[in-house]
């Protein structure tokens, strides 16, 4: 490929990863909204759901065979059950934090992905690695504003969240290079729908159309978010990409101050910037080839759709990695 080519590919990359993180601040901003007068579950249960049949309808009968199949649906359906968690406690905290004091701690998670890597999948950090967290701790104690704390709970929501997300990402790094994007996404949201259902007797409010609306749109507005920053994966080096992701922080203030008027406070700026800077340098020197991307549902390496080849296993021994090729079909195209 050209230099020039090149460059353009990269542009676009860029381009892309920053409209996505646009789109994720607004399904936030569009939540936070909502969840002022409706249950945190009531909203998670239309976003999931809108988000499978999108995914359905995109892979039909054939995404919904090679999900059931997937040698990491189990990991995924541990992995949909901590995301629950996340959405839970950080949705909860967004009634008290103002959008941009939620989304900087929030970025906080690519952080706590060193100490978690360090401990659960053994990986030695290297000097770089461990002076980034360093820096990161510092920025949330200054974002955190402990002097003019008044009510801790939302604060330590959103961290809670934060780190639930940083084992989200660990795992992430556990999935087989087969699971597609789209498989990924279906098994997540199946279990957020199974499991919103079941606590929606207890915890259901209803919802007039402009409302239920909008729950709806939240849904579209990440799955808009999550598809631009695949494509812009595709485009872009991981390395490349990792100041960019930081411009999600940008838009929440940008957001916070428009449709909330809020004002920044320079703590938080301060803040801000230093977990910028922390994950930027965690990333690239320390990241899974885009994997730890912040905000991602899914694995950004892998491809969008089902491979054309599956495979299954052989005699039932699918305990023991027997397996051998399916008759090959043709993945369809779809508009």
């Amino acid at each position: 490929m050209s230099a020039p080519r090149m460059v353009d590919r990269s542009l676009q990359g860029i381009g892309l990863c920053t409209l996505g993180y646009a789109f994720l601040a607004l399904q936030d901003a569009v939540i936070k909204a909502l969840v002022a007068d409706y249950s945190v579950v009531t909203i998670l249960f239309w976003r999931s759901l809108l988000v499978v049949v999108v995914c359905v309808a995109a892979g039909r009968l054939r995404l919904v065979q090679k999900a059931w199949r997937s040698p990491s649906r189990r990991l995924l359906v541990v992995r949909g059950l901590l995301s629950i968690i996340a959405w839970v406690l950080y949705y909860t905290a967004a009634r008290d934090l103002s959008l941009a004091e939620m989304t900087t701690l929030y970025f906080s998670a690519p952080i706590m992905v060193t100490v978690l890597a360090a401990v659960i999948l053994k990986e030695r950090a290297n000097g770089w690695q461990w002076f980034t967290l360093v820096v990161g701790f510092i920025g949330v104690i200054i974002a955190c504003r402990p002097t003019r704390l008044t009510d801790p709970l939302p604060v330590v929501l959103t961290l809670l969240a934060a780190m639930c997300w940083a084992f989200t990402y660990i795992q992430l790094r556990q999935v087989d290079d087969q699971t597609s994007v789209l498989e990924q996404m279906l098994i997540t949201n199946v279990v957020f729908v199974i499991c919103m259902t079941l606590a929606l007797p207890w915890t259901h409010t209803p919802a007039p159309m402009p409302d239920w609306l909008g729950m709806l749109a939240a849904g579209l507005v990440g799955g808009i978010g999550q598809f631009l920053l695949f494509a812009s994966f595709r485009r872009a080096t991981a390395t490349l990409l990792a100041p960019f992701e930081y411009t999600g922080l940008i838009w929440a203030f940008l957001l916070s101050s428009l449709i909330w008027g809020t004002r920044m406070d320079v703590s938080l700026m301060i803040g801000a910037g230093l977990i910028a800077i922390s994950g930027t340098l965690a990333m690239i020197f320390g990241r899974h080839a885009s994997q730890d991307v912040v905000g991602a549902e899914c694995s950004v390496s892998q491809p969008l759709y089902p491979a054309a080849t599956d495979m299954q296993a052989v005699g039932g021994a699918e305990g023991f990695g027997v397996e051998a090729p399916l008759d090959p079909e043709s993945v369809e195209r779809r508009g």
